[in-house]
């Protein structure tokens, strides 16, 4: 028996994702669970909107982008292969596609649109806005070969397996918080804006995080190398990472904090508090002698 995962039951950012003037960046595919805003723009290679989401400004897809039912989007929509609109979306900029179009009923582009391919005026098929979601996640703990089979066949070309950024459903995204009612991870190598509030928060190695972090009683981890301008507040675990800073206050049920970590706040546990020094090059190299005798 397999076990399958709901990919949109986790916000998810992926290594390498910034935040860019008003633009939330990333090299893979940005998936945006039903209902949500995001004030930001959004730049990725694949991107899709579930129903009655709303973007606030442009929208860049290296190649597809599907947008559900009832989407509205601040700015333009850029699209580097096909775009699938579904019926009643707003557009407040131009619509340009370089491939085909595949439109629904009563979609208002205020700019106007071009597409170099086909265009096909109905109602798109939703099941079709999240194809490529069963093609990388749902089938992940199933049969690899026929998830990497099912999704050549659609795109016609070799995918580049990459994490996707993630956004679950009835998330608020903004300048100020990311916040969402699921647990929260955090890739390596992040630039980001704003306050992050999720069920359970993890940070990985070289972040730079403007803002705080709070969970809803999950624990939060913050990497190593990893810089939080902002307080971390949660009733679960707290473990701060070797070399990593936090530039406010923490509060925790339990508190870990590695050697070489910084907090410039006060430190406030209703629990355990530990503190966790870094062994040296010469205990390391004894615990391996010892284990291979």
């Amino acid at each position: 028996m397999s076990s399958r995962v709901d990919p949109l039951d986790i916000l998810q950012i992926p290594d390498g994702t910034t935040v860019e003037e008003h633009d939330v960046v990333t090299d893979g595919d940005v998936l945006i669970g039903r209902d949500s805003t995001v004030e930001f723009g959004v730049r990725g290679r694949t991107v899709a909107a579930g129903e009655g989401v709303s973007i606030g400004n442009s929208i860049e897809a290296d190649a597809d982008c599907r947008l559900d039912t009832f989407c509205d989007v601040g700015g333009s929509v850029l699209v580097g292969a096909d775009a699938y609109i579904g019926e009643r979306v707003e557009i407040g900029g131009r619509l340009l596609v370089s491939g085909d179009l595949d439109v629904g009923d009563d979609v208002e582009i205020n700019e106007g649109f071009e597409a170099n391919g086909w265009i096909n005026i109905r109602n798109p098929i939703p099941v079709y806005l999240f194809y490529f979601i069963i093609l990388s996640h749902l089938l992940r703990f199933g049969d690899q070969d026929a998830a990497e089979q099912f999704a050549t066949a659609l795109a016609g070309e070799e995918i580049e397996e990459r994490e996707p950024l993630t956004i679950p459903a009835d998330a608020q995204i903004s300048d100020d918080r990311w916040d969402v009612d699921t647990p929260a991870t955090i890739g390596n190598d992040c630039r980001i804006h704003g306050n992050i509030r999720a069920s359970a928060v993890t940070v990985g190695e070289r972040n730079t995080i403007f803002g705080g972090l709070t969970a809803a009683g999950g624990d939060i981890t913050v990497g190593s190398d990893t810089e939080i301008v902002g307080n971390v507040t949660t009733s679960g675990t707290v473990t701060i990472h070797p070399d990593a800073i936090v530039r406010g206050t923490v509060r925790a049920g339990d508190l870990v904090v590695h050697e070489g970590a910084t907090v410039t706040g006060s430190l406030h546990a209703s629990g355990d508090m530990r503190y966790v020094q870094q062994k040296s090059t010469a205990d390391q190299n004894q615990n391996d002698d010892s284990e291979s005798e």
